[in-house]
């Protein structure tokens, strides 16, 4: 019985399926940058796959067991390193805003999520 943690897994799981889709997706032009979270036993397997189609990427740990992948266009992944810095749930409401435009996520619910974000962070004060 193999285990996902080869280099080449004979048999794909679902998370596998879909970081491949997504590898797809960015070469076909479909987005530029992607953020999966997938397990940390993936991890060697997908810096593999990345590195073999020249693909720029950074990982972020989430904890013992799971990673954040950033991959896509090069001018994508500089920005990423510089605004990626920490835990995604400690970022400011603007690095968050600037994160979801990147991804290509919807620039009306980005904005609301903006608001929303920043109206709590004013009553905290």
């Amino acid at each position: 019985m193999s285990t996902m943690t080869t280099h080449c897994p004979e048999q794909y799981t679902a998370d596998l399926k879909v970081f491949l889709n997504h590898i797809y997706e960015l070469k076909k032009g479909v987005r530029h940058m992607v953020l999966y979270t997938m397990k940390q036993q993936y991890k060697t397997y997908a810096i593999q796959r990345l590195e073999s189609q020249h693909i720029a990427y950074v990982i972020q740990p989430v904890d013992q067991s799971k990673i954040n992948i950033f991959f896509g266009k090069d001018e994508c992944i500089h920005a990423i390193r510089r605004l990626i810095t920490r835990p995604l749930n400690q970022l400011t409401p603007e690095e968050d805003f600037i994160l979801g435009a990147i991804l290509g996520y919807d620039i009306c619910a980005q904005c609301e999520r903006y608001c929303s974000r920043k109206d709590k962070c004013a009553n905290r004060a």
